[in-house]
């Protein structure tokens, strides 16, 4: 089955969302919002997430599923304020968040829960759902993150960071609890269960060579072109062209701010007694 699929761009992150519906039900899922965050200033803004509700709201859509595919480590999601505006979805993430927080949350001395309480409902590998009329199955793609997962909703397939486009190649997996080889065989897992026609939507593109920005690409598409697993690459290959490139990557410019927002399902932390939410910065610990 063939959802309608509407990509969104944010520039400053290059990441692109997404939303998903039935045509026949008017049935659909958000996948992957942006939270607008000025790290200069540390104003939030909405702006990003605006134009999915307004993208909702002119096709008379009914939100049921908030998605994630992992807590991202380069833009803030905006999963909990479009909750607060759209009470009926379901905000949902892979059950390896509960790794990513406990990982974490030593980092920034901080208090959230690290059983995955923020989120409504914790995906497990090949768990179901729907959107209307069009099955959806989740899928465990760990390697980039502990908790990457994909979401394969009727014949298109959101893939977080675990592929990008063919000429981009796949994640890095230098973050706490990543595995370059456990990315490979999550990849290869992707190719062996797909056809080649299933549409496949990224996360990021960065347009390698000057090309235009895109989103869209197939598993047939990646198992022939990726720049990083064609020709039959083997694991062993693999992974040592990840952890290679990998060791030239700086940090994520907001992969600090990101995470203290990520690992509590996009709120912000509470307010201190002067009525300020703050973001702490730990100094010389990565």
């Amino acid at each position: 089955m063939h959802p309608d699929v509407a990509a969104f761009l944010h520039a400053d992150s290059n990441t692109w969302s997404y939303v998903a519906s039935d045509p026949a039900t008017r049935e659909a899922a958000i996948i992957d919002p942006v939270l607008d965050f000025d790290a200069k200033s540390g104003r939030t803004g909405t702006t990003s997430a605006q134009a999915l509700l307004d993208h909702v709201q002119a096709h008379a859509l009914d939100v049921r599923w908030l998605l994630e595919t992992h807590a991202h480590a380069d833009h803030l999601t905006a999963a909990h304020w479009l909750k607060q505006h759209l009470p009926r979805a379901t905000l949902a993430i892979g059950a390896g968040i509960r790794t990513v927080q406990a990982t974490f949350r030593p980092l920034f001395n901080a208090d959230f829960a690290i059983d995955g309480s923020q989120f409504d409902r914790l995906f497990a590998d090949g768990d179901r759902f729907a959107l209307g009329d069009i099955p959806a199955r989740v899928i465990a793609v760990p390697g980039h993150t502990p908790d990457s997962i994909a979401y394969l909703i009727g014949d298109a397939l959101f893939t977080g960071d675990s592929l990008f486009l063919p000429d981009g190649g796949s994640a890095r997996c230098d973050f706490p609890g990543g595995d370059a080889a456990q990315l490979y065989r999550s990849i290869q897992r992707l190719f062996a269960e797909l056809p080649d026609a299933t549409r496949v939507f990224v996360c990021h593109d960065y347009g390698p060579g000057g090309r235009a920005l895109a989103h869209e690409t197939t598993i047939g598409a990646q198992r022939r072109d990726n720049i990083h697993l064609r020709g039959g690459v083997d694991e062993a290959a693999f992974v040592a062209t990840r952890t290679t490139r990998d060791a030239t990557l700086p940090v994520p410019a907001l992969l600090l701010p990101a995470l203290q927002v990520n690992l509590r399902g996009g709120a912000l932390p509470a307010p201190e007694d002067n009525g300020v939410r703050y973001l702490k910065i730990p100094l010389d610990a990565l």
